[in-house]
Parts: structure tokens; sequence; C-alpha cells
């Protein structure tokens, strides 16, 4: 079960947490205040208009016509290559998957299209677009609807992929996805959606952005380093607190973007620590975690004073069970037992 009592921030009423803002809502507001900005961004997708599926889009077909926000058909290899088109035709498209999962029916459109046009071209052909993937697990919904498939698309050349974990990320990346003149995807972990947070100022501002390779240390610690995506950055936290009652200071660092990849952030902080943990929901096999592990090992050997430790799905589709989910996905508890493992060593 999701431990939504770490999203309080200290707010001291109910009514004072729903002044903050939204994860859902930080991404609805980027959409609106850069398509009053930029008459060329459309949205796409199924049901984006009037019955959005997790609220996203909700307000703007309203405020800006079905001439900009389409609801299409039940197709993928549609919607993404539709998109490819716009980009083409110098217009911006967000293309919005129901679940993150079925962006492998679009495969060809993403890679050997979207990543590869600019390239192929010379630079002559600029591929602005924007697909929303609601992705993760924790929320029983089976095998089909709860994978995290960012490091398929970490492997293609000229795709950024954009993982946001807070709704300051959140705005922040979209803005600067939709500035791109290349493809983005940007994994939108499910169990967020309906979390608050406590944002900076400069969040209300219409030119807020949050530039792409740059990672955040969310939480400043000397003992270990660990890098987390999504919800595993909070319950990284979370850990982190619990040890931080037994003396032990454990750095937590959000990647935000794992295409492009802040290395030098994360290994800045693993020559400080000198132990690694890295911790993702998504499979171990090729995933992330290894990428983060193979370059550390590779640039900062000789700091490291026991082995990376990586922590993910072992290697099985999502099962449908609450139970069993929790085996299968890191949790807190796992964390903790990671961090104290790498520090006994």
């Amino acid at each position: 079960m999701f431990p939504r009592r770490l999203f309080e921030h200290g707010a001291k009423s109910p009514a004072e947490q729903k002044k903050l803002p939204g994860y859902r809502g930080a991404i609805n507001e980027a959409l609106r205040e850069e398509m009053e900005r930029d008459s060329s961004i459309i949205v796409m997708g199924q049901d984006v208009g009037k019955a959005p599926p997790f609220g996203v889009t909700i307000g703007l077909l309203d405020k800006f016509g079905s001439e900009r926000v389409l609801d299409t058909p039940i197709s993928e290899i549609a919607m993404v290559g539709a998109a490819v088109g716009a980009a083409i035709g110098e217009m911006r498209a967000v293309v919005e998957m129901q679940f993150g999962d079925f962006l492998s029916c679009a495969v060809d459109q993403v890679v050997h299209e979207a990543a590869m046009l600019r390239y192929l071209t010379g630079g002559q052909v600029k591929i602005p677009m924007v697909i929303r993937l609601p992705c993760g697990a924790g929320q029983g919904t089976g095998s089909h609807h709860a994978q995290s498939m960012y490091s398929w698309f970490v492997h293609s050349p000229g795709l950024r992929v954009v993982l946001p974990s807070t709704a300051a990320d959140a705005k922040g990346l979209m803005k600067t996805a939709l500035r791109q003149d290349n493809p983005v995807l940007f994994f939108e972990e499910k169990i967020l959606y309906r979390t608050r947070w406590e944002v900076p100022t400069e969040y209300y501002n219409a030119d807020f952005t949050i530039p792409f390779g740059k990672a955040e240390v969310k939480k400043q610690g000397r003992d270990v380093t660990v890098v987390a995506t999504l919800v595993m950055v909070h319950y990284a936290i979370e850990a982190a607190k619990r040890l931080e009652k037994e003396g032990m200071a454990v750095e937590v660092i959000d990647p935000r973007t794992l295409a492009p990849l802040d290395e030098e952030t994360i290994l800045d902080s693993v020559r400080k620590t000198g132990r690694l943990v890295v911790v993702d929901e998504a499979y171990l096999s090729c995933g992330i975690q290894g990428e983060i592990v193979a370059r550390v090992t590779e640039k900062a050997f000789h700091h490291l004073k026991a082995p990376p430790v990586r922590l993910g799905n072992p290697g099985v589709p999502v099962p449908f069970a609450p139970t069993l989910e929790e085996v299968v996905i890191p949790n807190i508890d796992k964390i903790e037992q990671a961090i104290r493992e790498t520090l006994a060593g």
C-alpha cells in the first residue's frame, strides 16, 4: 500500500493540504500555460477531451477547443505516427497513452521515426513532440498496466526520457519538454497523481522550467548515496529518515531525466560517500540501475568502499494481487535493508 503520509509535508490541516499544488495538476498547468504561449501545441489521445482517464488534461478541451485537443481512436501506432507527422509540419503534439505499457505497440514510430529523423536529415527536420506515459505499480492494475519501461528507450539515441517525482519537477520538466525540438518520453508515476507538494516560489512563474540533464539532491548525506526514481525517491527519503535516527546520513539523488543523465552529480556524491544503492521499480536486467552502477564503477571505482547494490523488479511480470506486487516491487523496508548492508560492507 502506498504510504500517503510521506506527502503531508507538515501541513497542519486537510484544508492546507488542498492548497498545495498536486502532481497531476502541475502537469495540467504546464500544458495550459504552454498552449497559451504557443499556438502550435496540440494534445491528442484516447478520451483526453471530455473524460480524461487520470484527469490530467481536464479543462483543456473547453479552453482550447476540439481543433487543439483531439480524442483519438484506440491506436497507439496512429497516435504516435500522427504526432511525428505533425512535428514534421512544424506543430508540437502531446500524445497521451492511457497506460505507458502500450507504447510498445508503437515502437517503430518512436524508435525508427521520431528518434532518428533529425539525425538522418542532418538536422533539417525537427521532431518536437511529447509522449505522456502513466507508469508504475502499486495499485493492483496487473501486468499489462503496471510496468515501467523507460530503460527500453534510454537505449535509443535521439529520445529524451523524463521522470518527474514531485509537482515542481512535473511542471518544470513538462514545460522544458514542450519547448524542445526533440521527441520526449514523459513518464508519470500513476501512484503520484493524487499527491500534493510544497513548491518553490518560481513555480508560479509562467517561464518556470527545469533543464534536462540536471539531477537534484533531494536529501544531503555523507555515508551512502542512494539514486532513486519516481516514487522510489520518496521511499528512499523515508528510509533515510529512519536510519538518521541511528546516526547514518544517507544522500538521496533524483536523476529527473535518464536521457540525458546527469552522471556528474552522482559521481560527485559517490566520491564523497564511497557507497552506492540504486533503486528503481523497473526490471533489473538491462535496467537503468545497472547503467548507473556501470558508470560509477568505470569512473569512480577507487572511491567505492563496498560493492554497489541494485534494487528493482527481479524479472517477473508485475502481479495483480497486492500482496504479490509488494514482494516484487522495492519498498521502504527493502531500501533500508539495502542501505544497511552496503554500510556494513
